[in-house]
């Protein structure tokens, strides 16, 4: 590369004949994956947290016992401990519905999406945000990593 050519990449370049409206379209349609991404990772957090606070239970009942209050810690042993958190449902079979009912079909979307409408070429919106905020010639501001 030229040590002057301060260009995007050709991935992050938008392909000849595709719209503004298109670009825009395929930018909110990442921004959506973004967001379930994100969503999914509070739902694992959910998994995580209530899978823990299960097996603090296990201390729980045992200083129960521990402090003479065996008919407490057979409450929280039998009411509590092991419990669904909706009805037939343990957290880690909530995570496995939402990955495939929703997550894995919307990636897989999204994907085709960019593959067909813009050659594959992903987080065009992004790349074109970049050019338009930039200033050309400031060294932290270049196009990509290899422009210095």
């Amino acid at each position: 590369m030229d040590a002057h050519d301060d260009t995007p990449d050709r991935a992050h370049q938008r392909p000849e004949g595709l719209s503004d409206t298109t670009v825009e379209a395929l930018g909110a349609l990442s921004k959506a994956l973004e967001m379930t991404e994100r969503a999914r990772g509070r739902l694992y957090d959910f998994h995580q947290l209530t899978g823990g606070a299960d097996l603090e239970l296990d201390r729980a009942v045992r200083l129960l016992r521990e402090a003479g209050h065996p008919e407490w810690a057979e409450k929280v042993r039998t009411e509590i401990l092991g419990r669904n958190v909706i009805p037939g449902h343990w957290t880690f079979q909530i995570v496995e519905a939402y990955n495939d009912t929703y997550y894995e079909p919307f990636k897989v979307l999204e994907k085709s999406a960019v593959g067909e409408l813009a050659e594959g070429r992903d987080h065009l919106y992004e790349a074109e945000m970049k050019e338009a905020r930039r200033t050309a010639g400031h060294p932290a501001h270049t196009a990509r990593p290899d422009s210095l």
